[in-house]
């Protein structure tokens, strides 16, 4: 498997549920950074240049799938900046990968409320909607979108960005309640990774996944 934005929030979940999977040989990180994290069945690739994966190709063939969690908040971001980062770094990787693992599934983690029809009135929505088509539209063996809402991080996973840290921070202790009250609207970081095995091994209904849709794929216990 491979990972990209493993250092994030969703990335760090997505990651813990790769190395815990008995039936994944290895987990492949790429990044600017390093993970921090020591496993046997991890190689990390620490590459500067998101947009250019030329030196580094060698090291991206055969692999099955590959599970891109990279992203950025669009808050006091123009709209120039914010696709440069979501739309040109997102399709650089991704046809690079497509080209070199005909065999593969692309599963991108998108948001809840992107628009589709890139014409809305909420910038960081048309960008996504823009990436989510373009990806679609690769040779990949499969692509699945996945559009989650709100997101509980687990086993100690915590958000690089100050705002969401301070917002789960007073949230936290109604989230497991919301949970319960709103089934499949409110994933976690675990149930997300899960899903995306699940969805690289075995398909999914749909190649769009909303959170309901996501949640089925990976129901908590």
């Amino acid at each position: 498997m491979l990972v990209f934005g493993a250092t994030g929030m969703v990335g760090q979940g997505v990651l813990r549920e790769c190395l815990l999977d008995p039936d994944v040989a290895l987990v492949q990180t790429v990044g600017r950074t390093a993970t921090g994290v020591t496993h046997p069945g991890l190689s990390e690739i620490v590459h500067a240049d998101l947009t250019s994966y030329a030196p580094i190709e060698p090291r991206l063939v055969g692999f099955d799938a590959c599970f891109f969690c990279l992203g950025v908040s669009s808050a006091g971001m123009s709209e120039a900046d914010y696709e440069r980062v979501t739309y040109g770094i997102t399709m650089a990787a991704a046809t690079t990968l497509a080209r070199l693992n005909k065999s593969m599934t692309f599963i991108y983690v998108s948001g809840a409320g992107t628009d589709s029809s890139e014409r809305g009135r909420i910038m960081w929505a048309r960008v996504k909607g823009r990436t989510e088509n373009a990806l679609l539209r690769l040779p990949f063996k499969a692509a699945y979108m996945f559009r989650p809402g709100v997101i509980q991080p687990l086993h100690g996973i915590t958000s690089k960005t100050a705002a969401y840290r301070l917002l789960y921070s007073i949230t936290e202790p109604l989230l497991p309640l919301l949970r319960r009250l709103l089934p499949g609207l409110i994933l976690t970081t675990e149930q997300i990774g899960r899903a995306m095995l699940t969805a690289a091994r075995q398909g999914a209904p749909k190649r769009v996944l909303e959170s309901r849709d996501i949640s089925a794929l990976a129901p908590m216990g």
